[in-house]
């Protein structure tokens, strides 16, 4: 098979030192199937980084969780406890890629110990030594009358990534610099099973070979050559559609959209019923002032081509972004049908359900998602948020922080681990991670949202003000951070500080059982302020509302203060400890 013979040669790569070839034929034989766990394990081995080879060989054991050869990598490298029942490597002989990952970690302990101790380096070097010498004496020599100047190194610029485009995932993203190791999206050069172009036109025999230019710059996100060929094609083929198109698309991820606005309605004057081209206009029509006309270009799309399954996913975007969720999952269904294996059109649903509050089908979709790319670092970020949102904490830090590892300056992501920490009961390490969180961003809500609660738990009281107040200034319409922030000020006895922001909270309250709050945290600042009058008629209030189960522990409280209240010498007016607050009412979704 083309795929043995592929490895064969990577392999041949690797042993002969040639880790950029390998690494090469590895990607593609990743991209056409993710989930070998031989190809990630071959990965390992030719990455530049640790975390690059521990995110290769944690892929493949997911892939194969029996895979012997990924558990050694592991336990080599540190991530995973030794294991007897792991198979040891065989009697000197440990294969390839084990051997490149022992030779890098033995290399990182001995250095230049380990050169130094060899007796064909230490030969070598008194012979550079003496050269060296007589070299220095000539170029002194040379030399003799000169100022000498240190040479300055300039750096290039930074390796810049972009996406490439496949169907139901083609977007605009501008090219920033990029620091650190490589990302999941580009290890591999497109996403899972990429789709080819929307139009294979059969060209014209003068056109073949720009066609086959065509495929190669497409492939490989080269947007010039692109329009390059393109433009060829276009004068052997002034009757066809799509060269138009596909100059557009190569504008469009060029950021040049009135040029892409041009070449799509070159493409629409040819053929008016050409769907994509409308598509790709509704895509570029914000940024040059004609977002009124999105919708319109996204329906006459779906009507021009109704089994164009990225115009519907385009569209259920557009819907979601004005809150016609119902919509949304309508065209999202059908996106799915007609593309079953969209990545990107489960990641958008799971987005559409968690804005719905439908949190146990947001994350089937996102694991979905994820199992069908995993190579897109937003849907790490989304399932890690949904976990956390189901409680499921471990598996919430497990996936993120190895987000992290890709995206050291994502706040929103350290904001979720800290909350993850703070949901577990560990304060001390959520206020840690938090504190990461809020340097990268001092405006995150969230980072300072779960600081406070944190600093709350550990009854600091000034520094749960201080953080509450800010998650109040950047979470607005946030009820849980509101009510937060009145009992904190519990905590330090600002009673009066507390009342007043249980009023502010009050005209957030929308459910029965955050109306119940609001009576029950009012009581309990009146009696702290010694106003036994307003506090009884905030629990008759809580008493009178109609029972149910979710406030039943509320009224039986209520039940119990009234009592001690009316008795002619209560027992204690100290008011009811404060109780902590999950997860705010306003989390924030990741974006597209």
């Amino acid at each position: 098979m083309a795929e043995d013979t592929m490895l064969t040669e990577a392999i041949e790569a690797i042993r002969q030192g040639k880790k950029a070839k390998a690494k090469d034929i590895l990607t593609r034989l990743i991209k056409a199937d993710q989930h070998n766990a031989t190809y990630w394990a071959w990965m390992s081995a030719v990455v530049e980084t640790k975390k690059e080879r521990l995110y290769a060989l944690q892929t493949a054991l997911r892939a194969d969780p029996d895979n012997a050869a990924a558990k050694r990598g592991l336990v080599l490298l540190g991530a995973m406890p030794p294991d007897e029942s792991i198979e040891p490597f065989p009697l000197h002989h440990p294969r390839l890629w084990e051997d490149e990952l022992i030779q890098e970690e033995e290399e990182k302990e001995t250095g230049i110990k380990g050169l130094i101790a060899n007796p064909v380096v230490r030969l070598a070097g008194i012979g550079v030594g003496v050269l060296g010498i007589i070299a220095l004496a000539i170029f002194g020599l040379s030399q003799r009358g000169r100022v000498a100047r240190p040479a300055t190194i300039t750096p290039g610029p930074s390796p810049t990534f972009t996406l490439t485009p496949t169907a139901l995932n083609a977007q605009p993203v501008s090219t920033a610099p990029f620091i650190g190791p490589t990302p999941l999206w580009a290890l591999l050069d497109a996403t899972y099973t990429p789709t080819p172009l929307y139009v294979n036109t059969p060209r014209s025999v003068q056109a073949s070979d720009y066609g086959h230019a065509v495929d190669a710059a497409y492939r490989d996100g080269d947007w010039e050559a692109l329009i390059s060929a393109m433009e060829q094609i276009v004068i052997l083929e002034p009757e066809s559609a799509d060269p138009h198109y596909y100059i557009g698309e190569a504008y469009r991820f060029l950021e040049e959209n009135s040029k892409a606005i041009a070449a799509y309605d070159r493409a629409l004057n040819i053929d008016e019923d050409f769907g994509p081209a409308y598509l790709g206009k509704a895509r570029v029509l914000p940024y040059v002032g004609g977002a009124s006309g999105v919708r319109s270009a996204l329906d006459k799309a779906i009507e021009r081509d109704p089994f164009f399954a990225e115009a519907y996913l385009e569209r259920a975007i557009y819907f979601t972004d004005k809150k016609k969720y119902e919509a949304a999952l309508e065209d999202l269904e059908t996106a799915i049908q007609l593309s079953p294996n969209s990545a990107p059109a489960y990641y958008q649903l799971s987005r559409v359900y968690w804005l719905e509050e439908e949190l146990e089908d947001a994350l089937l979709a996102a694991e979905k998602s994820l199992e069908l790319d995993r190579t897109n670092l937003a849907t790490f970020l989304l399932l890690g948020q949904l976990y956390e949102a189901n409680d499921q904490i471990e598996k919430a830090v497990e996936i993120l922080e190895l987000y992290v590892l890709y995206d050291e300056e994502n706040a929103d992501a350290f904001g979720v681990i800290g909350g993850a920490y703070y949901a577990d009961g560990d304060y001390e390490k959520a206020i840690e991670t938090l504190d990461l969180a809020i340097e990268l961003d001092r405006r995150s809500g969230l980072a300072h949202y779960y600081r406070g609660l944190s600093y709350f738990e550990l009854e600091d009281g000034e520094n749960a003000i201080s953080d509450l107040d800010k998650a109040n200034r950047f979470l607005s319409d946030s009820f849980d951070a509101s009510l937060s922030l009145a009992k904190a000020h519990i905590l330090v006895e600002h009673y009066g500080d507390c009342y007043l922001q249980v009023e502010r909270t009050r005209s957030l309250a929308e459910t029965e059982l955050e109306e119940a709050l609001i009576y029950y945290w009012r009581a309990t600042c009146h009696e702290g302020r010694e106003d036994i009058s307003s506090a009884l008629k905030d629990w008759e209030a809580l008493l009178d509302m109609t029972p149910s189960a979710e406030i039943s522990d509320l009224r039986a409280e209520a039940q119990e203060r009234l009592g001690e209240l009316y008795t002619p010498t209560p027992t204690s007016t100290k008011a009811p400890t404060a109780t902590k607050t999950p997860r705010p009412s306003q989390t924030p979704t990741p974006e597209d």
